[in-house]
């Protein structure tokens, strides 16, 4: 990132938390990029926050340890924090910051962006209507991913939402192309093993050639995780939006951004919200959330998958409330599943795709998709009950039908639900799996299928 020009004070009035307050500012822009220096010539970047009255707030990404008030200099750039892109950014490992973390040369710039984005013209985005396979028929099946939405996994801590991730990352593709997905993957203060594992999988799978990576670790300084998600979408919407590709965008963990927003927000002694986080969280997570979707006459599209592990498994917490109502649907992994060995552990009534209906069907997937689906729904909800009802009365006080939803809830979570880590079902399997499970239901409790597909598919 070029840093020449620009004007230098040395007049630092404070030093409070990620924060510099620099004194007899004059002409510093919202979002200006700041270059703060050492005595000892160590540089650090921030940027503007706040500006009035002379002063000027500076949030340091890299922390402001070990800085002190005098013999400290802050150089305003006179511009906002860019990305430099191109197509050599494929198969790159970089930092939260956007800087090269693999050992080689910064990458050869086509163009720098502004980090923020540009906003899309509502009037010129395309509706998203093409389903992406991902292989896992829990979300083909019932959760379907569409190109251009945004659908975030919500899971709870020590459960396998990464694994998850990561087999979508491989193993995405939008059926009847050949395009292959590109993957941005945005690490926000993950362990390293997280973030190793995430590297490792892409690696050997070969899809590493077509992602890009950028890691910030839960050692790294908090403040860089405001911008690593914005790095992270910045070069996306380059790959979709310039270069035509297919991108499929995975932040986690989606709570530690809300949490750096948290701190800084503190050191601002900002009026607290809901759980001490800023009263602008939804505003702050829409400008990430909706940089997805197409563009009328381009071919690429930015899907995003972003993940959050719900404090206390709490769904009702501000950052997993906050972000239903912003994506189209959310994907909610259940903890009674993951402690059964489940695996992905999806609590599929408390999951939902708000634009599955517009991605399945005749000519995308299979006529009877939706329909089947529907059944699926409501078949689980009824063995739930008579689980219930089974814990009260026992076994023996259930009736036939209630043994037939039983069987069928055994068989749903432990053959549809179940699958191996690295196995990839196409649509066709997952269809075909879910006829199976609603087969151990006599034919007249089946009310959501048209008779014609039970002709067709339903298993004697």
């Amino acid at each position: 990132m070029s840093t020449k020009g620009g004007v230098q004070y040395s007049n630092i009035a404070e030093i409070k938390g990620p924060l510099v307050i620099v004194d007899g500012v004059e002409n510093a822009a919202f979002d200006e990029l700041v270059e703060i220096e050492t005595n000892d010539g160590e540089k650090r970047l921030g940027k503007v926050l706040e500006v009035g009255n002379g002063k000027a707030i500076v949030q340091v990404f890299e922390g402001t340890t070990g800085l002190s008030v005098s013999g400290t200099n802050a150089k305003f750039v006179g511009k906002v924090m860019e990305m430099p892109v191109s197509e050599q950014v494929l198969g790159r490992v970089f930092d939260g910051l956007g800087r090269p973390k693999d050992g080689l040369p910064d990458p050869v710039a086509e163009s720098f962006l502004d980090i923020n984005g540009a906003p899309m013209n509502p009037e010129q985005r395309e509706y998203p209507k093409d389903f992406i396979q991902t292989g896992v028929s829990v979300i083909d099946g019932m959760l379907t991913l569409v190109r251009g939405q945004k659908l975030p996994i919500f899971s709870g801590s020590g459960m396998s939402h990464n694994i998850l991730a990561a087999q979508i990352a491989r193993q995405a593709s939008v059926v009847g192309t050949n395009d292959e997905f590109a993957v941005v993957f945005a690490a926000i203060g993950v362990q390293y093993s997280e973030a190793e594992y995430f590297r490792r999988s892409l690696e050997e799978s070969g899809a590493l050639k077509r992602s890009v990576l950028f890691l910030n670790l839960a050692d790294d300084p908090a403040i860089e995780r405001i911008i690593t998600p914005r790095v992270a979408l910045t070069v996306a919407e380059y790959l979709a939006y310039d270069l035509g590709m297919h991108v499929l965008v995975i932040l986690t963990d989606m709570t530690n951004y809300a949490e750096a927003l948290r701190e800084i927000s503190a050191a601002r002694e900002e009026v607290p919200g809901r759980k001490g986080y800023p009263g602008y969280l939804y505003t702050d997570l829409s400008t990430i959330y909706e940089r997805a979707g197409r563009l009328r006459g381009k071919n690429g599209s930015v899907t995003q998958m972003p993940i959050l592990s719900m404090p206390s498994d709490d769904i009702t917490h501000p950052i997993p409330d906050l972000t239903g109502y912003i994506t189209e649907g959310q994907i909610v992994l259940g903890r009674d599943l993951f402690r059964q060995g489940v695996y992905p552990p999806v609590n599929i009534l408390m999951s939902l795709s708000r634009i599955m209906k517009d991605g399945i069907g005749e000519g995308r997937t299979r006529a009877d998709h939706q329909e089947v689906s529907n059944q699926n729904y409501d078949a689980y909800s009824r063995s739930q009950e008579v689980r219930a009802l089974a814990g009260i009365v026992g076994k023996a006080g259930l009736t036939e039908v209630d043994l037939n939803y039983m069987n069928f809830g055994d068989e749903f979570e432990n053959k549809f639900l179940t699958q191996a880590i690295d196995e990839n079902r196409t649509i066709e399997e997952t269809l075909a799996l879910q006829w199976s499970t609603i087969s151990n239901l006599p034919k007249n409790e089946l009310t959501k299928v048209k008779d014609k597909f039970i002709e067709q598919y339903y298993k004697e």
